[in-house]
């Protein structure tokens, strides 16, 4: 894989706290092929936009702030970051030379196992993956999404292959993802993986409809409320009880 030094960034967030470990530098990615029906960030799905930046001028915004993210590091997210894979593998790559923690938020949706060494380039200097697992079932990934589930299940095992640690993040959407039914088989899919480090349950927001009516778009779930925070940490209580379960059984065999 041709190095590449440069990709388009839709903005940067100096003090992130939610995406992966510690206080953070989060990177936005421009451009995703997913079409997720409860996205906030529809401003990010075009690509070749934004503003091209360089590797180096990127660790240049983290070391302004650097004494702040002793025990946090670097976040690439988007969009989808997966699709500019030669320069976040760059940066990952600088990144880790100079000694920063490194985390991809990312669906996943992009690995093709015909790509598999790009990959594992990236899975090399990639400290902790945080995969959005958007649906237990492929008919209703494909519905919520506008993707294929497929590659998504690829791009976990090939995670667990290279021993890239992961942590799995869902997002409960009243009427869609909240069901008893839905998290009971994502549960049963998720509890394998060798390499699962945690689990985030993410309540459905509305936050992003503002953004729609400013891009002259329609809200794909106009209607649907927010979803109470007590909801969503009660499906992850049921998520951890069924991994749980898995695992001890798996023992057992």
């Amino acid at each position: 894989m041709m190095k590449c030094n440069q990709g388009y960034i839709h903005s940067t967030e100096s003090f992130g706290t939610v995406d992966g470990p510690g206080i953070r530098f989060v990177i936005f990615f421009q451009g995703c092929p997913m079409r997720c029906k409860y996205c906030h960030n529809p401003d990010t799905w075009q690509p070749n936009q934004g503003k091209l930046m360089t590797v180096e001028e990127l660790l240049e915004l983290y070391r302004h702030n650097e004494k702040f993210y002793k025990k946090g590091g670097i976040t690439a997210t988007g969009g989808e970051p997966l699709m500019q894979l030669s320069f976040l593998t760059e940066l990952f790559r600088q990144a880790k030379e100079a000694g920063i923690h490194t985390c991809l938020d990312t669906s996943g949706i992009i690995y093709r196992e015909s790509k598999k060494d790009e990959f594992e380039a990236l899975f090399c200097v990639t400290d902790l993956v945080l995969l959005d697992m958007k649906h237990s079932a492929p008919d209703g990934h494909r519905e919520l999404t506008g993707q294929e589930q497929a590659p998504v299940l690829e791009f976990a095992r090939a995670l667990e292959t290279a021993g890239v640690p992961m942590i799995i993040r869902h997002v409960v959407v009243p009427g869609i993802t909240d069901g008893e039914e839905e998290l009971t088989a994502l549960g049963h899919l998720i509890s394998g993986y060798r390499n699962l480090k945690g689990l985030e349950v993410l309540p459905y927001h509305t936050m992003g409809t503002k953004k729609y009516e400013q891009l002259g778009m329609k809200y794909p779930l106009d209607g649907v409320e927010a979803m109470d925070k007590s909801k969503a940490h009660e499906a992850r209580e049921l998520l951890l009880r069924i991994i749980m379960e898995d695992r001890k059984k798996s023992i057992v065999k």
